[in-house]
């Protein structure tokens, strides 16, 4: 007597277009970026006596630095914007970026005993990785908001259209940080020290971004290489926006967005195809 056939309700292969964003594979499992987003949220503050305060003195102290070494002692320009709001404005900026390249960046060595335990789209990982970033984020932009309507009402800066940018801008931030953060933990499968590198050189990064000195104080090919750094027209562009100053223009954020959507196709490309083998070296 012949068995009936068995009927599978889902088959898991590795044969996809490295382009294969699958992101009707990565909604069915919706829930488990949440669960991740959930993690990560609290395992940051489990022990901790401030909890989520942290959020907000991070910003504030290094804000405070940065407003006494840059500011005060080497005197770098704020192109008349009011020194805290530049400073809170790139640290708020700065600290999504980095803390989401490092943490995405570490996908793959660092979640390597669940990967080899149980299936599930390894991109849900990278995704919940930038999401739980962005409520960081949001945090610290309502603090930015509180300090920015005080200078606003006291009339020192002077807001225009390219607020309504600001989605735009952090999408393009969650895509950098994605793709470059996808590049680096493939790479790191198979070559370890790339993740100290990655520490050092987003350091050294934070110096070649806007974050504490405006383009404007920029001269000659510093200023022609600044433009090519993908950061650039974001952070100059939210500068503009809300503080209605800085040297920015639509060509900066145009050559911005280009590199970091070939980047982020770079990135996926490589995710894709070492998520196939990365059980064999990681």
């Amino acid at each position: 007597m012949n068995e009936p056939q068995q009927k599978w309700t889902e088959t898991i292969d590795a044969d996809h277009s490295l382009f294969d964003l699958r992101l009707k594979e990565v909604w069915k499992y919706k829930d488990l970026i949440y669960m991740f987003v959930k993690r990560d949220f609290i395992s940051s503050f489990k022990q901790t006596i401030l909890g989520p305060v942290w959020f907000f003195i991070n910003p504030i102290f290094t804000t405070i630095v940065y407003l006494v070494v840059f500011g005060k002692i080497a005197k770098l320009p704020t192109d008349g914007a009011p020194p805290i709001l530049f400073y809170l404005l790139g640290v708020t900026l700065w600290n999504y970026f980095s803390g989401s390249l490092t943490a995405t960046s570490n996908t793959f060595v660092g979640n390597a005993n669940i990967f080899g335990k149980v299936y599930f789209p390894r991109l849900v990982t990278p995704i919940s990785i930038v999401i739980s970033n962005l409520m960081r984020l949001g945090v610290q932009i309502l603090l930015f908001l509180i300090v920015w309507a005080y200078y606003l009402a006291e009339g020192e800066i002077h807001p225009n259209i390219w607020v309504l940018a600001t989605p735009l801008l952090i999408i393009l931030m969650v895509i950098f940080a994605l793709g470059v953060g996808m590049i680096f933990s493939s790479l790191t499968t198979k070559y370890k020290d790339l993740g100290m590198l990655l520490g050092f050189g987003i350091s050294l990064y934070m110096y070649a971004t806007p974050v504490i000195y405006p383009v404007s104080a920029l001269v000659g090919p510093f200023k022609k290489l600044a433009y090519y750094n993908p950061l650039t027209g974001i952070f100059e562009c939210f500068k503009y926006g809300w503080l209605g100053s800085g040297d920015f223009s639509p060509l900066m954020l145009g050559i911005s967005t280009a590199i970091i959507l070939v980047l982020f196709a770079i990135g996926l490309v490589i995710f894709n195809k070492v998520e196939k083998t990365f059980m064999d070296t990681v």
